[in-house]
């Protein structure tokens, strides 16, 4: 990575890595679907290690899903020392694209997914039940906002670090 993609630390921006991520998902979701791809959802972002000047990254990604018009591509992002040669898993996340129709725009049929080995039908399984587990956290984060009364719930926000303002109680 070069010095103009670092921070004030010298450590590379989180969003030049999401850039990247984005071009590498779009890459392997149209090569798969064979037609233009958007970008949709971005799920599980968390910086594990910083990516320094210098390393070398490479972003591994696969097509681990695909529905009838989306795709979940996996991405898998690797920081290397090129003077030690000593590798680093800096992050993992998973993009979810939707095939596009290019005369229409609308969402279009992509092939399925051949599933060659075990480690391919894993992660398969894996996207199906993340997609399960984020339709079950969305229900349930959309029914607690539903619910939640701002009076009864402040002596939640006493151990947490917010200061009230002057707001109408």
């Amino acid at each position: 990575m070069i010095p103009s993609y670092a921070n004030f630390g010298g450590k590379i921006h989180g969003g030049i890595l999401l850039s990247l991520m984005d071009k590498v998902a779009y890459a392997c979701a149209s090569k798969h679907a064979g037609t233009y791809v958007v970008t949709v959802a971005v799920e599980h972002v968390e910086f594990l290690q910083p990516v320094e000047v210098g390393q070398l990254v490479s972003l591994l990604a696969s097509v681990n899903y695909v529905g009838k018009s989306s795709l979940i591509v996996g991405i898998r992002v690797i920081a290397e020392s090129i003077k030690t040669g000593v590798k680093v898993h800096t992050n993992t996340s998973y993009f979810t694209m939707v095939a596009k129709d290019e005369e229409t725009n609308q969402p279009t049929l992509v092939p399925p997914l051949l599933l060659e080995t075990r480690e391919e039908a894993r992660r398969f399984l894996e996207a199906v039940k993340r997609k399960e587990l984020r339709k079950m956290y969305q229900n349930e984060l959309n029914n607690a906002k539903t619910i939640l009364e701002v009076e009864e719930s402040l002596p939640l926000l006493a151990n947490e670090r917010c200061v009230f303002s002057e707001f109408e109680r």
